[in-house]
């Protein structure tokens, strides 16, 4: 499948992207806030697009177009008006508050924002949030290096493991040159190929599977398809050449509940949340939401639909759900020309590197910024921050490559897992912090662990149990965060003056 015309063109992409990082790496080495924040000078197509990018990773080309080709609408329709709905929420209520709070509290990070917030004079919950962020970041990236090593792999015809570390590789110097101001400028021309991309195949393979009502017609022949209330059933077998499908199962209250649940994720997102923090003025955040929902809405529809063209086209390509995920590769290469397919399959990389970088540069900040500047050495200067944050990328990067190299090769899946985690430890607590006044510290701290712990407990040992427990661990997880917060918030008094004061502050716009 090797052609000369797919290495040009990634590489001209891998460039494009390393240029981006080379003209912005020296406002980004001026000091750490302008390293990990890009000095709160992102414009709102740039905030809206980059949080977008980052937000979505390889998951978008990659894991729910398979998802679509594999069972048909149910599970990826419900999972993406979740996000949708999300994605509005979150702008809408989130991110001037967030964006006006952060700054009355100095905060470039988003456990420096719930430190900061509560005025903690033991950094517990610096602490306890920057750990989280590590457990639950670490498999996000080693996701997006499957995604790229998967694409690599596939367009090349060498090996998976060598791809990820070839990928994992250029990420990581890419990250080091530009920050979170080269990541964001970046991230803003990768959503825009990744939506191009995505529309650009859809349309080639609408029309090569004979028009929309033929791609309909095929849908409903498949049990279970065509439907948002059944999934289809692949058994993975072949007969006459066509694929063999068993009885649909229907979508349970639960299946659309664990979908729709997934809109509660971006609530804790911190690559999503940074841009808030990011915009250079609260007044342009009105034009940043409308810009992400419009792109959003898009690309989630594409998506989708692009899986399920993909079953017209190719019905019997893909045998099992790990495979599937390569829909998308495979429709470029086979109805693109060479050169322009390599373009479009950049896409893949511009969604994988998009997350990756922001999940490796949060997770690099939460221990250099949070942990080793804010306990170990508080003395620290700028330069040694800056060359402590790089050695440590370099120890995160390689535990992703061991995640992407774990043998676990459904995206979907580690994607679901890390979704949940930062969802359901960051998210609460970050409603509770900027919308109740009465949040107390030790309900802070209770919150964002009960979170965390209940995402992992229930993923690994109540989800397995089936039935009603089988509902996707984000929202039992995210309920008893918040419940917790509000219980003992009412059992641990009033917060103390500066911390009302602080919040009296940011409501009244007086920050």
């Amino acid at each position: 499948m090797f052609k000369i015309e797919y290495l040009i063109a990634i590489v001209l992409y891998m460039a494009a992207v390393v240029l981006i990082g080379v003209l912005c790496s020296k406002k980004a080495n001026k000091s750490s806030d302008d390293y990990f924040l890009g000095g709160r000078t992102l414009g709102p197509w740039v905030s809206a697009m980059s949080a977008e990018a980052s937000d979505m990773s390889g998951w978008l080309l990659m894991g729910l177009p398979g998802l679509a080709y594999w069972c048909g609408l149910a599970d990826a329709a419900w999972t993406a008006i979740g996000l949708a709905a999300g994605t509005y929420l979150n702008w809408l209520i989130v991110s001037k508050r967030l964006r006006r709070y952060s700054e009355r509290v100095g905060a470039i990070t988003i456990p420096d924002y719930f430190s900061n917030r509560f005025h903690e004079k033991k950094p517990i919950l610096m602490v306890i949030s920057s750990v989280l962020i590590i457990v639950f970041f670490t498999p996000y990236a080693g996701s997006c290096l499957m995604a790229c090593g998967k694409l690599f792999s596939q367009l090349f015809g060498v090996s998976y493991e060598l791809m990820v570390v070839v990928a994992a590789l250029f990420v990581l110097a890419y990250t080091f040159l530009g920050g979170f101001l080269g990541e964001s400028i970046s991230d803003f021309m990768q959503a825009i190929v990744m939506v191009v991309a995505l529309v650009l195949v859809l349309g080639l393979g609408i029309f090569n599977a004979g028009g929309i009502g033929a791609v309909i017609e095929n849908s409903k022949n498949i049990p279970g398809f065509w439907s948002l209330l059944t999934s289809a059933n692949p058994t993975g077998e072949v007969v006459n050449g066509a694929p063999v499908f068993g009885d649909p199962s229907n979508i349970a209250f639960i299946t659309i509940a664990s979908g729709l649940a997934w809109g509660l994720g971006y609530f804790g997102m911190p690559q999503v949340l940074l841009r808030f923090m990011a915009i250079r003025d609260e007044k342009e955040l009105k034009l940043s939401r409308r810009v992400a929902q419009i792109w959003v809405m898009i690309s989630l529809f594409a998506a989708i639909a692009l899986g399920v063209v993909g079953r017209a086209l190719y019905p019997v390509e893909y045998l099992d759900n790990a495979s599937a995920e390569n829909i998308f590769i495979l429709m470029s290469t086979n109805l693109l020309p060479a050169l322009l397919a390599g373009l479009v399959c950049a896409g893949i990389l511009a969604a994988s590197i998009s997350s990756s970088d922001s999940y490796l540069l949060i997770s690099a900040s939460a221990l250099t910024v949070n942990i080793y500047k804010g306990i170990i050495r508080k003395k620290a200067s700028d330069k040694e921050v800056m060359w402590v944050t790089r050695a440590i990328l370099v120890c995160i990067t390689l535990f992703a490559m061991l995640v992407a190299t774990s043998g676990n090769q459904v995206i979907f899946t580690i994607v679901d897992f890390a979704w949940a985690g930062l969802g359901a430890t960051f998210g609460p607590l970050m409603l509770f912090t900027l919308f109740w006044k009465k949040t107390t510290y030790p309900a802070a701290v209770a919150g964002m662990i009960t979170g965390g712990v209940t995402v992992i407990i229930w993923n690994f040992f109540i989800a397995p149990l089936g039935g009603i427990f089988a509902i996707y661990e984000l929202l039992p997880a995210f309920i008893l965060s918040s419940i917790v917060i509000v219980v003992v918030s009412k059992l641990t008094g009033t917060p103390s003056q500066e911390i009302l004061d602080d919040y009296d502050a940011v409501v009244t716009k007086k920050a």
